[in-house]
């Protein structure tokens, strides 16, 4: 609940009761003038005095009551037209609101208020604006995502559609390999839907188990999941002694996902390493790879639902993988970045605060950003 004060109502509460009072005071002063003049008038004439002499001696008496209540009446309409003019004034902003908000749909969010400068109700017009600003943004966002799953889930169906279409009923090896595919991609397809539910629940702040985190035992443990990735030599360069405000098992969940994510775009047998660190500020979270790296013009994009920097979707995946790291990192007011590695490669860094802090606002979910990273192994 809030209250809305504008200066124009304050001089309608002070207008309203003075020119009230001064109709209202001349009206009783034409009464009280009128019949006191008239019982003076009466009293001093002589008795017996005729009809014409009386409304003689009474016609000045008369002739002021007359004048006392036309200013009456002219003030009374005084009265009124302020009244109106001074409500319009004081009204006009939350007609123009509640007209704004009719002209709001889904179809069209693009109605705005009017800046009506710096009193109260201006105020109030530009953050009802910049509510309108992030609804419309949300929407386009949710409309982009469901355009982006439609054609992400459209392919799946597709494939196993043709081939139904051209397998053949008879040949029992046919029908086995048109079982495989479907059975792929429906495993893909379910893939993708828990990843995208999983990524809206991390969002949306949702199943976040707060408490204190372990840093070397949280370090600890991803050594320990990261090093059953095949393909690979795994070595801890260090262990942060340290402390963070967290959730343990989506930090392990971020982490492994840096790790996975270095596995797959770095040459069979390169070592990659882990390490964690820790300051008065915040702690740091990496996963340091020797593979081909990510140019500093792309490296924005990677963690974008949907997306990858060298746009090789041969590797498999929801494309959601970097997402749902970034998204976690945020869940805890911290960051995701990447860095060159030392003579080449990327260094994935989690930095969490270590003193609490207001988390950072989650990134809409948008469409073109989610489909296309392999899942977590191991």
């Amino acid at each position: 609940m809030f209250t809305v004060r504008n200066p124009l109502a304050g001089r309608a509460t002070v207008l309203g009761p003075v020119l009230a009072a001064a109709g209202v005071g001349l009206a009783v002063t034409g009464i009280s003038v009128f019949a006191l003049q008239r019982a003076r008038i009466l009293a001093a004439l002589p008795r017996g005095a005729s009809r014409a002499d009386i409304d003689a001696a009474l016609e000045p008496v008369l002739t002021s009551s007359v004048t006392y209540a036309a200013a009456g009446i002219v003030v009374l309409g005084a009265i009124a037209a302020a009244g109106w003019y001074v409500s319009r004034r004081v009204y006009s902003p939350l007609r123009n609101l509640q007209e704004t908000a009719a002209q709001v749909t889904l179809a069209d969010l693009g109605a705005r208020l009017p800046d009506r400068g710096k009193d109260n109700f201006g105020s109030l017009n530009r953050t009802i604006n910049e509510m309108f600003e992030r609804l419309e943004g949300s929407v386009d966002v949710q409309r982009q995502l469901l355009d982006d799953i439609r054609h992400e889930l459209k392919t799946p169906l597709t494939i196993v559609r043709g081939h139904l279409e051209i397998m053949d009923a008879t040949d029992p090896v046919d029908v086995q390999g048109a079982r495989e595919v479907a059975m792929s991609e429906l495993d893909r397809m379910s893939r993708l839907i828990d990843d995208i539910d999983l990524l809206a629940t991390v969002e949306g702040g949702g199943q976040l188990s707060m408490g204190v985190v372990d840093l070397r035992a949280l370090t600890q443990a991803v050594a320990q999941r990261a090093s059953v990735i095949s393909g690979h030599t795994w070595r801890v360069e260090s262990r942060a002694r340290g402390q963070v405000h967290g959730d343990f098992d989506r930090l392990l969940q971020a982490w492994l996902q840096l790790a996975d994510n270095a596995a797959k775009y770095t040459p069979d047998e390169s070592p990659i390493e882990i390490g964690s660190a820790v300051d008065d500020v915040r702690a740091s979270l990496w996963i340091r790879d020797h593979g081909p790296g990510i140019p500093p013009a792309s490296r924005h994009r990677v963690f974008r639902r949907f997306d990858r920097a060298n746009g090789q979707r041969s590797v498999g995946g929801s494309g959601l993988g970097l997402a749902i790291v970034d998204a976690i990192a945020k869940a805890h007011g911290g960051t995701c970045a990447i860095t060159e590695t030392v003579g080449g490669g990327a260094t994935f860094t989690i930095e969490i605060p270590i003193h609490d802090q207001e988390p950072a606002a989650p990134a809409p979910v948008r469409a073109e950003d989610v489909v296309t990273q392999r899942e977590v192994t191991g």
